[in-house]
């Protein structure tokens, strides 16, 4: 049974992290350029309230809606990408009281001493919605160039915007043996999405991985030996996306007076050669471990890794790389801690039971594995949640430095289409021999 008073703090916390995110952007930053791949983020820091009042006030708890036009401009079901720019919204300032009230509301209901589980799950639903926005809020600020996030609270850790690095890479592989492995979430996981429902048996043979991230030196060895222009690297699609798009080297690089550099937030900064690579899609992914000799892992591969604990009787599986609790201080870069990426070999204490290193946090890693049902799958009450995506998306899996500890399970799934580069997406990669 989820603790009602951790879930009314959530809440709130999951909105003013939200109006945190924006708090410095002009009016004018709120609306900004029509992209594919972000939304205005007035519409969407709105959207977060009425998906929150929907579920848990309207629907679960049987009120009045607060507004009585917000299903006319707020259901990203209903309302096309690019109609969100020429809708008429609420101002900034009622946006963020409409935001402020239905949280407050929210909480209140799951204090009540006679509140059903029905509206404490659609509440954490919630939270973790607005936990999935916050994250591309963050890397919508990266895609438009504005500054990094100033979050009360929150300091840079040393060097995320290159500055010196201290933890070094994590070189070798380990050796994982067959197995049969329960992919997918269990009925003891108090929270998990239909697309995670439910745990099944899947056979995995004999394999090894990496123990760490591909790192910002390994990738660039790949650019400087022509890996761009190497057709025999590259999948037939992640071909025809590189000659479709141009690309030469990872979205945010720049060759500056012969020195390489990536572009965090508004500042250009000498590339580190110890951090994982970051928004390097797919298709990237896919010809780096193609020019390496070694391959993508699955998601089984990869959940197994991360999340089984070898030895244990009878089996069982870790709801993080390290354990069944929330990441300590220090054992992983998640919740904008060090508003970046760190050394791929920082974090030992978050290794998991194989002893792969960040498998939460840091950046997502693509897997081989296209994004689909499990066996027997039924659609969650938002039905728009995962469904719709299937068979058009790849799978990633861990966590970012900008995914709140609290979604950042082992058995978590996330999933884009393969030619996103503006996501907090790198690699990690399996040998060929197994």
């Amino acid at each position: 049974m989820l603790n009602p008073g951790w879930l009314a703090d959530a809440v709130r916390d999951s909105r003013d992290r939200t109006m945190d995110l924006v708090a410095d952007l002009s009016d004018e930053d709120l609306v900004g350029p029509m992209l594919a791949v972000v939304n205005p983020l007035i519409w969407e820091i709105g959207h977060l309230a009425w998906f929150e009042e929907k579920f848990v006030l309207r629907q679960a708890c049987g009120e009045q809606p607060l507004l009585a036009f917000g299903d006319s401009i707020y259901d990203s079901g209903a309302i096309p990408h690019d109609t969100r720019w020429r809708l008429v919204l609420p101002s900034r300032d009622e946006t963020l009281s409409y935001m402020h009230e239905v949280g407050e509301r929210v909480a209140e209901q799951v204090l009540r001493a006679d509140a059903t589980d029905v509206v404490r799950h659609f509440a954490l639903y919630s939270v973790f919605h607005y936990d999935w926005h916050t994250e591309a809020i963050t890397y919508t600020r990266q895609t438009l160039g504005h500054p990094a996030p100033k979050l009360g609270g929150l300091t840079s850790q040393e060097g995320n915007a290159g500055g010196p690095s201290a933890d070094g890479p994590v070189e070798g592989d380990v050796d994982v043996p067959a197995t049969t492995f329960l992919l997918g979430a269990t009925r003891a996981e108090p929270f998990a999405y239909d697309n995670e429902k439910w745990a099944h048996p899947v056979e995995v043979p004999a394999f090894r991985i990496a123990r760490g991230a591909v790192t910002q030196s390994e990738y660039l060895a790949f650019v400087d030996d022509g890996g761009y222009s190497n057709r025999v690297a590259w999948s037939s699609d992640g071909w025809e996306w590189r000659e479709a798009t141009g690309a030469e080297h990872p979205l945010y690089w720049r060759r500056d007076a012969g020195r390489w550099q990536r572009r965090h937030f508004d500042q250009w900064v000498a590339l580190e050669p110890h951090r994982p690579v970051i928004h390097v899609n797919w298709y990237e992914a896919d010809a780096y471990a193609r020019w390496r000799g070694r391959r993508l892992p699955t998601e089984a591969e990869w959940e197994l890794v991360a999340a089984s604990e070898p030895g244990a009787a009878p089996p069982r599986k870790r709801r993080f790389p390290w354990g069944d609790d929330l990441p300590a201080p220090g054992q992983a870069n998640v919740d904008w801690a060090a508003m970046g990426t760190v050394d791929v070999g920082a974090h030992p204490s978050g290794d998991s039971a194989f002893g792969c290193r960040q498998m939460t946090g840091n950046v997502w890693e693509w897997t081989t594995t296209t994004f689909d049902a499990y066996p027997n799958f039924e659609p969650d009450a938002y039905r728009e949640n995962s469904e719709q995506f299937f068979g058009s998306r790849k799978v990633v899996r861990g966590g970012s430095w900008a995914t709140r500890a609290r979604l950042a399970r082992a058995g978590l799934r996330n999933y884009f289409t393969p030619e996103r580069r503006d996501v907090f997406a790198g690699i990690r990669t399996c040998a060929l021999d197994r």
